[in-house]
């Protein structure tokens, strides 16, 4: 199921990103503005300067920047930074029942709370509820895609509180949406956050499903490819 972007692009080339939220862009045309970057991490392993990038306009004159940064070119391929589209797109693909593994959900929501955790999805039918915690995928190793590119306190709460919805009789995914085309395995990073990776591994052993899912990401919208093979172990395991 392909979910086209809700306005056409803007086409440039990244002069830089800084302070975390900001990039600086050449436009085709020679113009050179400042677009918001929705991606708080380290952005390893897709971000170079000087890469072919995607924008959205943005039409909010609260805003000081007019422009979202959305997509970029490594090695040839394009990879989505933008964080809050995973949401969107895992919200409305599982309305339509296309994830593998997610179908058949006749009541889909967002933004639910169980415990002091907000979760990203609430999907219910008449035999099961289930509460679905979704995380964007850009870091790359080798042909691994990896979770989290920077230590995350809040991803580890996310698996505590998942680990209790499990518990709870009701059903705990962890959907990790991968925006990149170029790796063929998940796994977590475990040099980054061993903290994290360790609780994933618990929370799968308690229950809590792990599904990474792999989306080309083009300038005209996103396309689903499928569910990716995962390795939760250490990277020595893994490779």
């Amino acid at each position: 199921m392909h979910i086209p972007f809700p306005s056409t692009l803007v086409h440039g080339t990244l002069i830089k990103r800084y302070k975390r939220f900001l990039a600086d862009v050449t436009l085709d045309n020679g113009e050179e503005v400042t677009a918001h970057c929705t991606n708080s991490g380290s952005m390893k392993s897709c971000l170079e300067e000087g890469a072919e990038v995607y924008l959205s306009p943005v039409n909010d004159p609260k805003r000081k920047t007019k422009f979202t940064w959305e997509m970029i070119k490594i090695d040839g391929n394009w990879i989505g930074i933008n964080t809050s589209m995973p949401n969107m797109l895992a919200f409305e693909w599982i309305k339509n029942g296309v994830i593998p593994g997610l179908e058949r959900y006749t009541h889909v929501k967002r933004e639910v709370t169980f415990g002091d955790s907000r979760f990203d999805i609430y999907a219910e039918n008449e035999t099961e509820k289930c509460f679905v915690e979704v995380k964007n995928v850009t870091l790359k190793e080798g042909n691994h895609a990896r979770f989290p590119d920077a230590k995350t306190t809040r991803g580890q709460k996310h698996l505590e509180t998942l680990m209790q919805v499990k518990q709870s009789g009701m059903r705990a995914v962890m959907l990790y949406v991968v925006q990149r085309v170029d790796v063929d395995l998940f796994g977590p990073a475990w040099q980054i956050d061993p903290q994290y990776s360790l609780l994933l591994q618990k929370a799968h052993s308690a229950g809590v499903e792990v599904i990474p899912l792999q989306v080309q990401v083009l300038p005209s919208g996103f396309k689903l490819l499928g569910v990716m093979p995962y390795n939760l172990n250490t990277e020595k395991a893994s490779t």
